[in-house]
């Protein structure tokens, strides 16, 4: 399988990543992607791999437009990325969930406000917020620490803060950087879990992560990045959840 050649068999209107040609270059000429193109299906959950530096992170930024490609085009859900004007790409941004390593919380306010947050942005109040907020806080098991602040949730609790807040617009496609990163084995698994029960409705789920052993134990398929360079395409084609 060559390092570009790695793509699952599915029509480009079924997938819902697609790279093509992708390069990533900072100031400075640090090559960050080089020449990436594969695709993910619609429903799929996958995993990208590889050390520090190579590429698992920039490679998340782009499908979320919080980086802009140097040469090459991303589609999500069949929009070519380059074609989304700035002030277009607070809308994108609604159909992706961000899951980070260091959850990125507003420490001064509570849980349920930071839940919220993605809906008051987009203007959401009322029954509606709180139903839907705690319907996500719900899903990760913390419906109970609505009104607790972060600095007295542990590390586990605040990363499915995290995830109720990714989820909580429900957006088709889910973006996870090192989500278990600093978590211990049986709280990586319990993160995990959480995925994928999200990727049996139907969302697509997309993980960066270098804890390999985590990874073989799930069974998803992964995608392996060496400095910049897709040396290994998905291991087996994604089924969507449901196939």
């Amino acid at each position: 399988m060559s390092a570009t050649g790695g793509t699952p068999k599915t029509r480009s209107s079924e997938a819902m990543i697609r790279f093509d040609s992708v390069s990533k270059r900072y100031p400075g000429g640090l090559e960050a992607l080089s020449e990436v193109t594969f695709e993910i299906p619609r429903g799929t959950m996958a995993f990208v791999t590889g050390h520090s530096g190579a590429g698992k992170s920039t490679l998340l930024r782009l499908i979320a437009l919080l980086e802009r490609t140097t040469r090459g085009q991303v589609l999500v859900a069949g929009q070519n990325l380059r074609r989304i004007g700035r002030r277009r790409v607070p809308y994108h941004r609604r159909n992706v969930g961000l899951i980070f390593q260091d959850h990125r919380l507003l420490y001064d306010r509570p849980v349920f406000d930071n839940v919220a947050l993605p809906l008051v942005i987009t203007g959401l109040d009322g029954p509606e917020l709180g139903r839907r907020v705690r319907a996500a806080l719900d899903q990760v098991g913390l419906l109970s620490r609505e009104r607790a602040y972060p600095v007295a949730l542990s590390s586990g609790e605040q990363q499915r803060v995290g995830i109720a807040r990714a989820i909580v617009g429900k957006p088709p496609l889910l973006l996870a950087d090192e989500p278990t990163g600093n978590l211990d084995p049986d709280l990586s698994r319990e993160i995990m879990a959480l995925f994928e029960r999200f990727n049996r409705v139907g969302t697509t789920v997309l993980v960066a992560s270098h804890d390999l052993e985590l990874i073989r134990g799930t069974g998803y398929p992964r995608m392996v990045l060496d400095q910049g360079r897709l040396v290994q395409g998905l291991d087996h084609a994604g089924e969507p959840a449901g196939a």
